[in-house]
């Protein structure tokens, strides 16, 4: 067995990494996170050009094909950028419709997703906040040929940048996922205050919303899967993220003078630095792991997602707090880019629910497990 990358996602991931560090400095990041949207049209266009938008989208539909290991080497590299604007949440909505839409859906959307031409994102959250999509309560009331929606949606990412959003909505069969597309009659964006200034949040009301192409088959289990591969891809962000402030905390530990000496000469400056080295390298095999696992559909792949984004979700909030204690004062001003590292990690942490959801999440699997 090996545990190491593969020849070819070595060289992804190298390339990745030139890529997003000739294309996403931290002056282009705070350059965008202090827009309305966290977007750059140029940005996008050159990922889409990577090949990046349709990374794990099927060969049939204009993607690469390829699994969630190539995915989670890339987005690494992202994490290590803080790179900002709606991939995420675009892959996730990609994802879901692979999973749930018919074929004209996955040929009208995918195709377009994978060049790069569409957004997208997933209208999931409400007023409670809950990541369960049982407790979704907004109501799709049926057409003559369609449905109708009215209520709102919490917490949306990248709402006013999205061509496409997937509402998840309960209908009379059960839950739904209904494609409203951009500049729909009805739909009125507010903006939502966010820790993380790179990522922007949105409420989303709907007025008597017309949406036609509902997906109704299959959709409890598109959730799941939909729900795991973005919660790889925030985990795997999450430690491209732990690697730069580990990687950028050791050289600031080698260089800083203090008493005539480098602080990273001081056992407990040593020690913090060792428990991010930990936390980091834990946290890649517990992503690299569930990812492989997903993909493979092996049997243990549910435990596996919720154990690498509870884990990560924890270590990345850890490896930031010690950051900036080695850091000193500098670590927590507007000026040091610790904090925006620190905020995305806090992001994540919530973002398809927080260590807490995934432990509950991953008890009832083992209760269920136990009792079949």
């Amino acid at each position: 067995m090996d545990f190491d990358l593969s020849k070819p996602q070595k060289l992804l991931q190298d390339s990745a990494r030139t890529f997003f560090a000739r294309e996403c400095p931290a002056e282009r990041v705070r350059e965008l996170m202090a827009t309305d949207s966290a977007y750059d049209e140029a940005l996008w266009r050159a990922i889409a050009d990577q090949g990046y938008t349709g990374l794990i989208i099927p060969e049939q539909y204009g993607g690469l094909g390829l699994g969630l290991v190539e995915l989670a080497v890339v987005v690494e590299e992202m994490g290590r950028a803080c790179l900002p604007g709606a991939f995420i949440s675009t892959l996730w909505a990609a994802a879901l419709i692979e999973k749930a839409g018919s074929e004209g859906q996955k040929a009208k959307y995918l195709e377009a997703i994978s060049a790069g031409e569409l957004k997208a994102t997933v209208a999931l959250l409400e007023a409670s906040a809950d990541w369960n999509p049982a407790a979704v309560q907004l109501r799709a009331e049926r057409d003559s040929n369609g449905y109708r929606l009215s209520g709102s949606k919490e917490f949306v990412n990248d709402a006013a940048i999205a061509d496409l959003l997937i509402v998840v909505a309960r209908s009379d069969k059960g839950l739904a996922l209904l494609p409203v597309e951009k500049g729909s009659d009805g739909v009125t964006l507010t903006a939502t205050p966010a820790i993380d200034a790179t990522r922007k949040l949105f409420k989303v009301d709907f007025d008597n919303v017309y949406a036609e192409g509902a997906m109704e088959s299959g959709v409890n289990a598109a959730l799941e899967y939909s729900m795991g591969v973005a919660a790889i891809a925030l985990s795997a962000e999450m430690l491209g993220g732990m690697q730069w402030t580990l990687d950028t905390t050791v050289e600031y530990a080698k260089t800083r003078m203090q008493f005539g000496a480098p602080i990273g000469s001081y056992q407990a400056v040593q020690h913090h630095c060792a428990d991010m080295l930990l936390y980091t390298e834990s946290s890649r095999s517990a992503v690299y792991y569930a990812a492989w696992a997903l993909t493979e559909k092996d049997p243990m792949a549910r435990h596996a997602v919720s154990i690498a984004k509870a884990y990560a979700s924890d270590a990345g909030r850890e490896v930031g707090n010690l950051g900036i204690q080695c850091h000193g004062g500098i670590g927590f001003t507007w000026e040091h880019n610790l904090h925006l590292y620190y905020k995305r990690a806090k992001a994540n942490e919530i973002m398809m629910g927080d260590a807490t959801f995934h432990r509950e999440k991953l008890a009832q699997l083992v209760i269920d497990q136990a009792l079949d």
